[in-house]
């Protein structure tokens, strides 16, 4: 055994050995660069310390400067201030505020975004304090930062190597001469004399428990020694993981003083919370389903834990030092329980970051596991938003390539579906645009807004309909970055969300979509479909139509089982060629054609008839199936409405070319009065609902339409715009379900214009088969009497009057009719008005006001009166 004097001399000797003329500044690049990191923090240059970072580790990467070091000090040196007190010097009240600070922490820890509290109101002050231990990096020995690793603290592994000023220097603002027991900056020695780390003993050492001891009192060493087992997560002798309580306790029955059992708790709750990100991430990095984005945030969690390992790593070397040279036994370890406790308050608070970053991520992965990280750097505390800002460039870099894929080549590998963009590989070409991509809100991660999302589907979208539906795979843009350079980029991208990211995004999607526009319209001829549908669909082509219905007339009129579609396409092509029809481009005429209903017994060809447009390739994407039926109903409407313009035009040309022939038949004059009477009444009706229907209706739509294409910033608009312009055109028309009573009411209307029809023919057939009989009758009787004879016999004479007289007889049956076909019509145009006024639609309000110019109907119907007198003071109301 050594007495003391032996080790005396030994520890004299390890002095003279050690005194040589050490320089008195670190050469230690890492540390000078922490140094000049940690400066710019205080400062609150957060941004300048993270490109300080950047630059330096380009630099080591160069080999370009071979003394880096000498620059940096140099750098250090510029920027301090020469009059600035020691940062030593006030650290033995810095270590009792933060030996106060961790009295408050919790035990463990439950993660909930909204109530936990991973800072203290004294953190601040300690950022700001320059007597500090540091602003970044897991603990205050220098170990890490927000902006990547630091060097290890030097001093903590060459207690044997530094001396006097020169441990004093070296030190700084980590340890500081009041952490050496025994010492103080006052009573340092002046002179550069030698000056070992572990300093002689000035009282006795406890007593310490040996085999066979069980009441003497557990060393702190011991407990220094299980408790960095203890941050590995493993258990130690005294202090062991209790499952109940989910806690490292120390058995009840150990012999321990209560402030050594309560330091060693807190210092315990380290080894809790790194056991449990490490249970994390060991369980997710093998979990393929976990994603790019899952892997991308495990990484970044073995990424603080590598750096929560260095400190460790400093700890155990520090304690093996110990252990070799024997200061156990004489002198007072440097690895003291309440420096340990002031030394892992950083990474404690990183540690709980994490753990509550990973508690409220469980479950979640791809964007909505970016936006769950997203909102923890939601906060206050700079300390924790850095962290969480770092991670979050980590998180969101495969994110950003699944976005750059996307937006620059339409390419979607999303194999974990982590991307907010979904592809459905079931859909068709033709239903590319409208079914086979779609948005996963879910995932849409929260520091992308919904605007932005939708223009990012947007741009990809188009990029691929080009691709796959338009067979062009020109770059519809500039070139641009298809790729993030690396997960910093990414979380530097991030902070300017408002302007490098939305511009990025927006010129993306104006050069994609200006350029899906320009191949739509030049090589498809987009709009000229669209005016195509106006003029032949929509009966905008007016002396094609007129020509049409006159060529079609003879076979319209016949049953509809009895009409080919080849007959009726044969006519079609005379209509064009007879027409302003002609001069339409080829691709538009070859695709218009004659379309034949489903017949319905007693059908004419006039209920069956129709004509169609064929749509495909691209423009197939505006002109769908569902807007095609649309038209087709549109046209059956218009057709319908104008065959009764047709018809009315017929009648009044019968009435004016059968009114002179009739004019000698004076027991015919009251029938044919009431037949003009009626027929005015009707053609007052279609004049007014034609109006309704061309200019309120289709011309007014058609140039909201063509505005909005006009200023279309892409296909989406167009489309959005079309399905409005057919929407209103269906409800406008009286073709939606809201309406079905009102058109119900308008085509018993047409029908009763066909019955009077129908009825004034066979009372002109009628009168005109009198008028010739009498015609000859007379031209008999005028031959006769030129022959000498008499003109008729009597015989012949009242022949010819029971003949007469018959026809006469016949006339009340005529007037009859007309006068039951003039009440029904009557009725039934009431009915159509008191519909009208309760309409929620102006227009089809102010429609009845035209209608019921001369308040005929209002005279006639007492339920129409109110209805009229309740809207119009509903109107006056609103003025």
């Amino acid at each position: 055994m050594i007495d003391n004097e032996n080790i005396l001399l030994f520890q004299y000797a390890v002095r003279v050995i050690g005194s040589n003329y050490a320089p008195t500044i670190e050469r230690d690049e890492f540390l000078v660069s922490e140094k000049i990191k940690k400066e710019l923090l205080k400062q609150r240059r957060e941004a300048d310390a993270a490109l300080f970072s950047e630059l330096h580790r380009k630099l080591q990467t160069q080999g370009v400067l071979k003394h880096r070091w000498s620059i940096l000090y140099l750098l250090l040196s510029l920027c301090e201030d020469p009059h600035k007190p020691s940062r030593g010097a006030s650290y033995g009240a810095l270590f009792a505020q933060a030996l106060h600070r961790d009295t408050h922490s919790t035990p463990f820890y439950c993660a909930r975004p909204q109530s936990l509290s991973l800072s203290h109101p004294e953190r601040s002050g300690l950022a700001q304090n320059p007597n500090s231990m540091g602003t970044s990096g897991f603990s205050s020995l220098g170990v890490y930062s927000v902006n990547g690793p630091t060097a290890a603290p030097q001093i903590l592994l060459a207690g044997q190597q530094t001396a006097g000023d020169t441990l004093r220097q070296t030190l700084g603002s980590h340890l500081g001469w009041n952490l050496l027991p025994n010492s103080s900056p006052s009573s340092a020695p002046a002179s550069r004399g030698p000056l070992l780390l572990i300093t002689p003993p000035a009282r006795a050492a406890p007593r310490q428990r040996r085999d066979g001891d069980s009441n003497a009192e557990i060393g702190e060493a011991a407990l220094v020694r299980d408790i960095l087992y203890v941050f590995q997560g493993i258990d130690g002798k005294f202090i062991k993981m209790c499952n109940q309580a989910n806690c490292y306790k120390i058995d009840e029955k150990v012999p321990l003083s209560r402030s050594l059992r309560d330091i060693s708790s807190r210092l315990a709750e380290l080894g809790w919370l790194h056991s449990k990100v490490r249970k994390y991430t060991d369980a997710r990095s093998l979990d393929r389903a976990f994603g790019l984005v899952g892997q991308s945030f495990c990484a970044s969690l073995h990424q603080e834990l590598k750096e929560y390992y260095r400190l460790l790593s400093v700890l155990h070397s520090q304690l093996q030092v110990e252990d070799d040279q024997g200061m156990n036994l004489a002198a007072e370890s440097n690895l003291t329980l309440r420096r340990l406790l002031v030394w892992t308050y950083d990474p404690k608070v990183r540690l709980k970051t994490l753990a509550a970053l990973v508690d409220y991520c469980q479950g979640r992965k791809g964007g909505e596991l970016a936006s769950a990280v997203h909102a923890y750097g939601m906060t206050g505390d700079p300390y924790m938003r850095a962290l969480v800002q770092h991670i979050l460039g980590l998180v969101s870099h495969p994110i950003l390539n699944f976005l750059y894929r996307w937006i620059y080549d339409g390419e979607l590998e999303d194999t974990f579906h982590e991307f907010f963009v979904a592809s459905d590989p079931s859909v068709k070409t033709d239903r590319l645009w409208h079914d086979k991509y779609t948005l996963r809100k879910s995932m849409i991660p929260s520091f992308i807004t919904m605007d932005q999302a939708n223009k990012v589907l947007l741009i990809g979208k188009s990029i691929n309909f080009l691709h796959q539906v338009c067979h062009d795979r020109t770059p519809p843009g500039k070139t641009a970055s298809k790729s993030t350079d690396s997960p910093r980029d990414a979380a530097e991208l991030f902070t300017d969300l408002e302007g490098t990211f939305q511009g990025k995004i927006d010129a993306a999607y104006f050069d994609t979509s200006k350029y899906l526009l320009n191949v739509l319209n030049r090589n498809y001829l987009l709009l000229e479909h669209l005016q195509a549908m106006r003029r032949y669909l929509l009966l905008g082509q007016g002396d094609f139509i007129r020509h049409l219905m006159d060529l079609l007339k003879p076979e319209l009129a016949r049953p509809a089982t009895t009409l080919y579609q080849h007959n009726l396409t044969g006519i079609l092509e005379t209509a064009v060629r007879a027409t302003n029809a002609q001069f339409d481009s080829p691709e538009i005429l070859k695709r218009l054609d004659v379309r034949l209903l489903e017949v319905s017994p007693g059908d004419t060809g006039w209920d069956v008839f129709s004509l169609d447009y064929h749509v495909d390739g691209p423009i197939a994407t505006v002109f769908t199936r569902e807007c095609m039926s649309h038209y087709l109903r549109v046209f059956n409407f218009l057709w319908r409405a104008k065959r009764m313009e047709y018809t009315l035009t017929d009648i009044w040309k019968g009435q004016m070319c059968n009114a002179k022939l009739l004019k000698n038949m004076p027991e015919l004059s009251g029938v044919l009065h009431q037949c003009h009477i009626l027929a005015s009444e009707m053609v007052h009706f279609i004049h007014q609902m034609q109006y309704y229907i061309t200019f309120e209706v289709l011309e007014c739509s058609w140039d909201e339409l063509w505005n909005k294409v006009q200023h279309a910033q892409d296909l989406d608009h167009i489309i959005a715009a079309h399905e409005v312009f057919l929407n209103t055109i269906i409800t406008r028309c009286l073709l939606d379900a809201n309406n079905r009573s009102l058109l119900n009411q308008l085509r018993a209307i047409f029908d009763q214009i066909i019955e009077f029809q129908n009825a004034q023919d066979a009372l002109y057939r009628s009168g005109l088969e009198e008028l010739q009989l009498r015609l000859q009758f007379q031209e008999r009787k005028r031959q006769r009497q030129e022959e000498g004879e008499w003109g008729v016999t009597t015989e012949q004479e009242a022949e010819e009057g029971r003949r007469v007289q018959g026809f006469q007889e016949t006339i009340p049956k005529m007037r009859s009719q007309l006068r039951i076909l003039t009440h029904f019509y009557q009725g039934i145009v009431q009915q159509f008005l008191v519909l009208l006024m309760t309409s929620s639609d102006e227009s089809l309000q102010f429609l009845s006001f035209r209608l019921d110019f001369n308040e005929h109907y209002k005279a006639r119907d007492p339920r129409l009166r109110a209805s009229l007198g309740t809207s119009r003071g509903r109107r006056s109301s609103n003025m």
